[in-house]
């Protein structure tokens, strides 16, 4: 593979001086303490990408999500003035959840003209705001001006729909995002609304799945059916051509070509028929003129590049379409992974099929890194518990992994500092 060039300071991890050369602890991925500490910390005051406005595609449309390590569930709504809402999912009367189908843990979309609570029959508008109570003249003194659904802040970047749940958020969503993120905006995110969506329950941290794919250093060993033979040589080496952090967030880029091609004793015979697979069809759509933040490296040739906006959100760039990744947690050892392929509609039978098989393909890869994840966690529960291990060495490849887990911790320390010191 190719070498690429460094920065003057000799590595990307020196580039970044704050984030030292050290062992790494993961310790915050064994602790049911910092788990605890996360929560308050970091998913009760980030911005969270619950969805996109594709899902809110009319007045009325709504969907919920359930945020676990939050302990609650957000309803999201398009109302009548075309303006996209959260609320807390919550029934002012007696707490019941207001809006959800067969299961309460199972999240729902659809479109209504108000919110009906399956419970008592009080009625919202779309705008939050309480519009019906059943036998009113039996409560005492009711001001239904107040009882509204409990607003959650919402704001929309690129079509991409984020909620905070504090009472104030720090930031704006825009200053929170920053200039690297911010610069992604003017992507065709709306054309692109074939999407391909996988779910899964893992067992293990949140941040070890976000870890897999944040570093390439891992593509010969565990992904050595589809990578060039030349990468599986033992002394072969595997380098990504562009690493950038910009506050929380960080991106990486790799080299590529015009076609992803392996030799065909490598591929699935589907794949040489469709002339489709892991990165995507082989004859990339034209979507025109990339904005200033794709490929801020300016590598040439460019193959991919991987935005991972804190905390929990990953956006991943191809040629001509683009693929989402969502980390949330249930526990301190297990959690939810979310996928999206999002492709331009196809308009012919064989485009269709492309994107079929690289929904396919992708869902291989996906389960490969997902595997590793038990094996992961498990190791390192006994690491802290009874081998005694505390650090683990990390390479110049694996800048973005360290760099991930500073940003938790220094979240952490941050805002857990602040409050002890103003309880003192």
């Amino acid at each position: 593979m190719t070498d690429w060039p460094k920065p003057s300071a000799g590595s990307w991890t020196e580039h970044y001086p704050d984030l030292g050369t050290g062992p790494m602890s993961f310790e915050d991925s064994v602790s049911p303490e910092f788990y605890e500490l996360e929560r308050t910390a970091i998913f009760e005051r980030a911005w969270l990408n619950v969805g996109r406005v594709e899902q809110l595609s009319k007045v009325g449309s709504y969907f919920t999500k359930e945020i676990a390590i939050a302990r609650t569930s957000v309803l999201v709504v398009r109302d009548r003035d075309e303006q996209v809402r959260a609320f807390h999912n919550i029934c002012r009367h007696r707490g019941n959840k207001l809006v959800w189908s067969e299961f309460p843990r199972e999240e729902v979309s659809g479109s209504c003209r108000q919110f009906t609570c399956k419970y008592h029959g009080w009625r919202y508008g779309l705008d939050g705001g309480l519009n019906f109570v059943q036998q009113e003249a039996e409560f005492f003194d009711l001001d239904k001006p107040t009882l509204g659904l409990v607003p959650v802040h919402c704001e929309v970047w690129a079509g991409f729909v984020f909620v905070n749940l504090a009472a104030e958020p720090p930031q704006t969503l825009r200053e929170f995002l920053g200039p690297m993120v911010l610069a992604l905006e003017d992507y065709p995110f709306d054309r692109m609304t074939e999407w391909y969506e996988f779910r899964a329950e893992n067992r293990s941290n949140w941040k070890l799945f976000a870890d897999a794919f944040q570093e390439y250093y891992h593509v010969p060993g565990l992904h050595s059916q589809q990578v060039p033979g030349q990468v599986r040589k033992p002394d072969a080496s595997f380098t990504c051509a562009h690493f950038q952090i910009d506050g929380p967030h960080r991106m990486v880029s790799t080299g590529g070509a015009r076609r992803w091609t392996l030799p065909a004793e490598y591929m699935y015979p589907i794949e040489r028929v469709t002339r489709s697979g892991l990165v995507g069809p082989w004859e990339s759509p034209d979507i025109g003129e990339l904005p200033p933040g794709i490929n801020p490296g300016r590598v040439q040739p460019w193959g991919i590049d991987n935005f991972q906006i804190f905390p929990n959100i990953e956006i991943l760039f191809y040629r001509g379409w683009y693929l989402i990744y969502r980390y949330w947690p249930t526990s301190y050892n297990t959690h939810t992974f979310e996928g999206t392929l999002c492709f331009q509609p196809a308009d012919t039978v064989r485009k269709r099929v492309e994107h079929e098989v690289a929904s396919v393909v992708f869902k291989e890869f996906a389960l490969q890194d997902a595997g590793m994840l038990t094996g992961t966690q498990t190791a390192l529960e006994q690491a802290y518990r009874t081998a005694g291990i505390t650090g683990y060495p990390v390479n110049d490849q694996e800048i973005l992994v360290r760099h991930f887990h500073k940003a938790v911790s220094d979240w952490v320390d941050d805002y857990h500092g602040a409050q002890a010191g103003a309880g003192r």
